[in-house]
């Protein structure tokens, strides 16, 4: 969930610690802090034909319009500050073996966020380790608000994701073809404003028994909030077997696809920020906008077999430590 507001940091990870539903709910996000600057605009021709009446605005798209430059303020800010960066950060790695087990423990066996009888409150709590054991289905919708280029290049980029993270985690993974719903568990919508506030039904249909606290979630989030993804057990147990994320369609290109990054891995489970985790997309300092190579290696420790779905910081920890013994070497 990328989130802008003032000190608000970054990707977040909320847990339900009940079961809803006969599920257990994770929200996972990506945050930012709020740019700002003034967009150009373009020279008035010198000459222009007579003009002709202009259709007028739905109260919607105005809506959609003013999210769009704002969402465009904040992504030119970052960039302007050398943030947003789409480079592997190979060269900003100076990993331990005992680093890297901190990182991962950090990023995937801690909640930034517990629900409570009063809502959801910031306080970091140890959590198990969860993920997928089942095939991973992604499907991508894209509300009517996207343009044609733009859905053929979101999909063209994220199969190449989802490609890519199989490959790291060795775990299946794989992109549907548009339409149809044959057996996708982890659905990926993209829409505009309006779109995202009447997709509830729509959730309901794909997540059967949903908690009605998740679908507010999304059906209110604010414009603070970029994209989130949610994740659910139909077992109550720490196997996710369904998930969802949402993304907001008014983004310029590198927001939304940064979007892609986080919450697809964050919806595989690695859930946490810290400040721990540079260089990586797990990190409230907003630096880099796609997963890096120290978040290749926090996937692929996640997917080892020798973990299991529901272990604590102490039965995972010194297997964590055995696995980046292997990935890295070096004194711990």
């Amino acid at each position: 969930m990328r989130v802008t507001a003032a000190e608000r940091p970054r990707a977040r990870q909320i847990t339900d610690g009940a079961a809803v539903s006969g599920r257990v709910l994770a929200l996972a996000g990506f945050g930012w802090l709020a740019g700002c600057g003034t967009l150009g605009m373009p020279p008035a021709p010198t000459a222009s034909p007579a003009p002709q009446p202009a259709a007028e605005a739905s109260p919607e798209d105005a809506i959609s319009a003013e999210l769009a430059a704002y969402y465009r303020r904040i992504e030119a800010d970052r960039r302007a500050r050398g943030l947003m960066r789409t480079d592997s950060g190979a060269d900003q790695m100076a990993l331990s073996v005992g680093r890297l087990t901190d990182i991962y423990v950090e990023i995937a066996l801690r909640d930034e966020y517990l629900r409570t009888a009063r809502g959801f409150i910031a306080r970091s709590t140890a959590a198990p380790l969860r993920r997928w054991e089942e095939p991973v289905r992604l499907r991508l919708e894209f509300g009517a608000s996207m343009s044609a280029a733009k859905r053929a290049n979101d999909r063209s980029e994220v199969a190449s994701l989802v490609n890519r993270i199989s490959s790291i985690t060795r775990h299946p993974m794989r992109l549907l073809p548009p339409g149809g719903n044959d057996g996708a568990n982890f659905h990926i919508l993209v829409l505009s404003e309006t779109e995202r506030r009447a997709i509830a039904p729509r959730l309901r249909a794909l997540i059967p028994g949903i908690d009605p606290a998740a679908l507010s979630l999304v059906t209110d989030m604010p414009r603070e909030t970029f994209c989130l993804v949610l994740a659910f057990s139909r077992q109550d147990d720490d196997a996710y077997s369904d998930a969802v994320a949402i993304i907001r369609a008014e983004h310029p290109d590198l927001t939304r696809l940064a979007c892609y990054h986080e919450e697809i891995a964050q919806g595989l489970g690695l859930a946490n920020d810290s400040v721990l985790a540079r260089p990586s997309v797990f990190n409230d300092n907003e630096e880099y906008a796609f997963l890096t190579a120290l978040d290749t290696l926090l996937l692929r420790i996640h997917y080892d077999p020798r973990l299991q779905p529901g272990m604590s910081e102490a039965e995972a920890r010194p297997i964590v430590q055995r696995i980046s013994t292997e990935l890295i070497g070096g004194e711990s």
